[in-house]
This record gives structure tokens, C-alpha cells and sequence, in this order.
């Protein structure tokens, strides 16, 4: 069990990707107040929570309901999951969602979506609560961890500019290139996962 929670833990972290979202944060709400700082950093980790939850519990009921074996999910996950390690790796701006759409909020787009919960959070909190192989416990568990990394997310984004100043912009890049390069080993764990789960001839 301890190595699940650690296992999670890691794939939720990197995936969610805190670091990265404290960058865009900080660059997107400057000149703002800290009151109104602390408004967007709120809505955006609730909607982040929202669409999670929600992957966790319909998630696969949607793939069931396309014909859709979680296994395939695992492997074409873990090709993308690595496929967005190597971006993180070899340098994901975090200004691409800079500038959001005009009479857009900025907590759904672009913190909530994609930067907090993109296509490979929502992989991977479904893949992580495997119906099938996994316990409601152990699931609960699971979304526990998930809801805590979103929690840490929050309070970073809170004292993104404290942050920076310690860090620096190179220092936050040098953290992203190694969270880009755990992903890449976990998302390479999954994909022999996969192929050693399939049914031999």
C-alpha cells in the first residue's frame, strides 16, 4: 500500500505539475491584488477538483461505455504520458497560455485547463482507480492524494511571487526538466505494465 501512495503520489504530482502552473500564475495575475490573486488561485483549484473527481468517477464508466479496454488507455497514456515528460524536459514554455481569451476567467483558462488538469492528469487519476483493480478504499485513497497535491498547488500559487523571487525563472525550469524526466520513467513503468498484463498466446 505505501508503495501505491508513493506511486500516486509521484504520477499525480507530476502530471498536475505544480510548478509550472505557479509560473503562469504568477505571470498571469501581476498587478493583480492579493485578495483577487487569492479569489483566482480558489476558482481554479475548485474547477481543477470538479473536472478530477469527476474523471475518477465516471471516467471509466465512459470508457466501458465506448468499448474502450482501460488497458489501451494505459498504453496510449503512458506514450503521451512520456510524449509530455520529454516536452517538460526539453522546455515547455510556461508563458504559451500567457494571455488568456478575451472575456474568458483566467482560473478556468488557461490555470484551470489545461495547466492545472490537462489530458494526462485525467489519464492518469482514471488509470490510478482501476475499477478492477483496485478497492473503493483504495481508490478513496487515491482521490485523497490527488485533492492534497491540489491543495500544495493552491498554496504555492499563494506565494507564487515569494516563490520566484528564491527560486528564480531558472530555477523553477531546472525543477520542471526533473519532474518531466520522473514522468518519463513512470510513463515507461506504465507501458510494461500494460504489455505484461496482456493475455499470452
Amino acid at each position: 500500500m505505501l508503495n501505491k501512495i508513493i506511486h500516486d503520489a509521484l504520477m499525480i504530482w507530476v502530471t498536475i505539475e505544480p510548478i509550472g502552473t505557479v509560473v503562469l500564475f504568477a505571470a498571469l495575475a501581476s498587478g493583480l491584488s492579493a485578495r483577487e490573486r487569492r479569489k483566482i488561485a480558489t476558482r481554479a483549484i475548485a474547477y481543477s477538483a470538479i473536472v478530477l473527481l469527476g474523471a475518477i468517477l465516471i471516467g471509466q464508466i465512459l470508457l466501458a461505455a465506448m468499448n474502450i479496454q482501460l488497458i489501451s488507455l494505459q498504453i496510449a497514456g503512458g506514450i503521451i504520458l512520456f510524449l509530455f515528460g520529454l516536452q517538460m524536459i526539453f522546455g515547455r514554455a510556461a508563458t504559451t497560455f500567457s494571455q488568456s481569451e478575451a472575456g474568458h476567467d483566467i482560473a478556468v483558462f488557461p490555470l484551470a485547463i489545461p495547466s492545472i488538469v490537462g489530458p494526462e492528469a485525467i489519464m492518469v487519476v482514471i488509470l490510478l482507480t482501476d475499477n478492477y483493480l483496485y478497492s473503493v478504499a483504495t481508490q478513496a485513497i487515491t482521490a485523497g492524494i490527488m485533492l492534497g497535491v491540489l491543495a500544495v498547488t493552491y498554496l504555492l500559487m499563494l506565494l507564487a511571487e515569494h516563490l520566484l523571487r528564491i527560486i528564480g525563472k531558472n530555477g523553477a525550469a531546472i525543477l520542471e526538466r526533473i519532474m518531466g524526466i520522473i514522468l518519463a520513467t513512470l510513463s515507461v513503468d506504465l507501458v510494461i505494465d500494460a504489455f505484461w498484463t496482456l493475455p499470452k498466446p
